[in-house]
C-alpha cells in the first residue's frame, strides 16, 4: 500500500483529501505544522508527499528546498496561490504538479496516481538500456544519471525524463504539446505552460551558456530541438 504525506495547515481540507485518498487505497498521514512535516518527510518513509505552500512555522517552498534533492519521490502542490509565477517558483524548487485551490478532490487522487504510476514506471526501466552521448551530455537510462563533461549533474525526475526525451530523439523539431504528452502522457493531468520552465531549468545545467543556448534550441512559434552539435 502506497503511503502519502500531506503536509497541510487547513484541516478540513487536509481530512478531505485524506478520506478520498484513503478511499482509493491509499495510507495516509497528516501534519499541519510546517517544522513536523518535515521531520516526518525526512524520518518515515512515504512514497508521495502532498504540500501547502501557505503553512505554520516553515513554508511550503523553504520545505521543497530542503528535501527534495534528498527524497526521489513526488512532491504534488495544493496552493490557494493561482498566480503564474508562484507555479514556476514551485516547479523550480522540485514539485512534479501544482494544483491551485479550491479543487475537485477527485482531480487530487487521479494525479496522485498518474504521479506514482509514473515514477514506477521510472524505476523499472529497461535494463537493457545502456548510455546516450552528444556534446559531452552522457545520460543514463538505466542509473538515472547524467553527466556534463564528466561532472554528474543532479536533475529532478521530470528534468531528467524531458532530457532523456530529446537526446533520444535529436535534431528534431518537438512542440511543447508532443514533449508534454511525450513525458507526462497524453491522459495526464497538468500544464503544458510548465514546459520551458523546465527546459530553462536542463539548459542551466547542460549549457555553457544558458542564456545563449546551443544544445537545446528554441525553434520560435514551433518548439525545441535537441542538436547533436
Amino acid at each position: 500500500m502506497d503511503k502519502i504525506l500531506i503536509i497541510e495547515d487547513d484541516v478540513q481540507i487536509a481530512s478531505l483529501e485524506k478520506d478520498f485518498l484513503e478511499m482509493n487505497g491509499f495510507e495516509v498521514k497528516v501534519e499541519t505544522d510546517g517544522h513536523k512535516g518535515l521531520k516526518e518527510a525526512m524520518t518515515k518513509e512515504y512514497q508521495l508527499i502532498i504540500i501547502d505552500i501557505m503553512l505554520p512555522s516553515v513554508n511550503g517552498y523553504d520545505i521543497l528546498m530542503m528535501i527534495r534533492d534528498k527524497l526521489n519521490i513526488p512532491f504534488i502542490v495544493v496552493s490557494a496561490r493561482s498566480d503564474d509565477m508562484d507555479k514556476i517558483k514551485g516547479i523550480e524548487l522540485g514539485a512534479d504538479d501544482y494544483m491551485t485551490k479550491p479543487f475537485n478532490p477527485n482531480e487530487l487522487v487521479a494525479r496522485v496516481k498518474n504521479q506514482l504510476a509514473r515514477y514506477d514506471r521510472l524505476l523499472n526501466v529497461n535494463k537493457q538500456t545502456g548510455e546516450i552521448e552528444f556534446n559531452g551530455v552522457v545520460i543514463n537510462e538505466e542509473s538515472r544519471r547524467v553527466y556534463v563533461n564528466e561532472k554528474e549533474i543532479i536533475m529532478t525526475t521530470t528534468e531528467f525524463d524531458i532530457l532523456l526525451f530529446f537526446m533520444k530523439n535529436p535534431d528534431i523539431v518537438h512542440s511543447k504539446q508532443t514533449i508534454f504528452e511525450r513525458v507526462w502522457g497524453e491522459d495526464e493531468y497538468g500544464d503544458i505552460g510548465t514546459v520551458p520552465v523546465y527546459v530553462q531549468k536542463i539548459r542551466k545545467k547542460i549549457e555553457k551558456d544558458y542564456t545563449h543556448p546551443k544544445i537545446i534550441e528554441t525553434v520560435w512559434g514551433v518548439g525545441y530541438r535537441f542538436n547533436r552539435l
